[in-house]
């Protein structure tokens, strides 16, 4: 199999990516190891900026019908005192709220956008297992199939195949470690009609934990000290749970559906990026490049808004040819100051609030100063709905299509 340009990994990063490429009538394929989208857990905030990207390509009305929630103001608990952290709603945006939208509807989504675009193929239960090379060049992917396994020769190979990416590794990428002090559990509570609250993150002494809405059911993300997940389930489920019924009252009939340990998903958070995104006929985009911290769940809009930089930058120049390695890394330097600005962050964020709240003992919390300044300010909450929500420098679609 030969085509232009070949994106490893169905998630936001590939299947945007393929869209706009398809879009723009190059030739590409994606390809998604597994045979669906249905992963639990995985990041389904869905912000402003994405929302001004689907608007952009004429998508937004097909994707707002979509089932999904709305959050406008984020707050919070703080040792006791509530805090509002950002009030999206002063956003001057045609979509000033995060849409709470389970991923693979998303993903779906723009599968079947996509489908109106001779160019694009999508292959799903296709593994890449392995890069093609011609010396230094890599020149394709070998993938296994249902069929079997097969070659497929590209001018371009794009890696969008997660943070713990089998391309940026067969490239010999150098990844920079920035580090995270947490991991989180994620499980589902159940949700009674009626039954709501408004806040989103509770921080007390030694326990941290964030809920969302998500109509007929809570998602809940329980934080842990980084390393800590076998002491955690030592203790037991019971002992989990019962934690978290005292923290957040209003989760504990929905509980009992939390039967057994396979019910909690352990996400090890790592927050890191590739110094260089590429090789000749290579380029790491999305999480391949730069792992996010889940603070603010920005990773899927950082992919999306990779995605868009990536077509808006390669997709003419891929109409002849792969481009120059010089070419591809105007990709870097469009997005690595927004990342690591991002990164800093939530950095800051670790250190200053998640640090403090996992510490052991029953230690008064205070709200941090700058949390409590926000709070008070209302103004000060649209520049936290800012960065949280546009992010630094949000992209544009300018690459050509119809």
């Amino acid at each position: 199999m030969k085509v232009r340009c070949c994106i490893v990994g169905g998630g936001p990063a590939g299947m945007m990516l393929g869209y706009l490429l398809g879009r723009a009538g190059i030739d590409v394929v994606v390809l998604e190891k597994h045979a669906d989208f249905f992963r639990d857990f995985r990041g389904d905030t869905v912000h402003p900026s994405t929302l001004q990207l689907m608007d952009e390509l004429g998508l937004i009305d097909g994707f707002l019908k979509l089932p999904h929630q709305r959050l406008q103001k984020m707050e919070g608990m703080f040792g006791g005192e509530q805090v509002r952290i950002a009030d999206l709603s002063r956003l001057h945006v045609k979509y000033p709220f995060i849409a709470f939208m389970p991923q693979w509807d998303f993903l779906n989504f723009l599968r079947e956008s996509g489908k109106r675009f001779a160019s694009l193929k999508v292959m799903m239960s296709a593994e890449a297992v392995d890069l093609l090379r011609d010396g230094e060049r890599i020149t394709g992917v070998r993938a296994r199939t249902p069929d079997g396994v097969i070659d497929i020769e590209a001018d371009l190979t794009i890696a969008c195949d997660g943070r713990h990416s089998l391309l940026r590794e067969r490239a010999g990428l150098a990844v920079e470690e920035i580090g995270a002090p947490m991991d989180v559990l994620w499980f589902r509570a159940g949700k009674r009609e009626n039954e709501s609250e408004n806040l989103f993150a509770r921080v007390e002494p030694g326990k941290m934990m964030v809920t969302f809405d998500r109509g007929d059911y809570w998602q809940c993300a329980f934080v842990i000290p980084k390393g800590q997940h076998d002491a955690v389930k030592a203790r037991g489920l019971p002992a989990l749970l019962d934690e978290v019924g005292r923290m957040a009252p209003i989760l504990k009939s929905g509980l009992a559906e939390v039967k057994s340990w396979d019910d909690v998903k352990l996400l090890t958070v790592a927050v890191n990026r590739l110094p260089r995104w590429t090789r000749p006929g290579l380029l790491c985009i999305g999480d391949a490049a730069h792992a996010m911290s889940p603070i603010g769940g920005v990773g899927v809009n950082l992919a999306v808004q990779d995605a868009v930089a990536t077509a808006n930058l390669l997709a003419s120049k891929l109409v002849s040819g792969c481009p120059s390695e010089e070419e591809l890394d105007a990709v870097r330097r469009r997005r690595a100051f927004p990342v690591r600005m991002t990164q800093r962050m939530q950095v800051v964020v670790q250190n200053n609030i998640v640090n403090a709240a996992l510490k052991p003992g029953n230690q008064l919390l205070k709200v941090p100063f700058v949390m409590r300044l926000v709070t008070a300010l209302p103004w000060l909450q649209g520049i936290t709905a800012r960065f949280v929500g546009l992010g630094v420098r949000p992209e544009h679609v300018q690459s050509p299509g119809g």
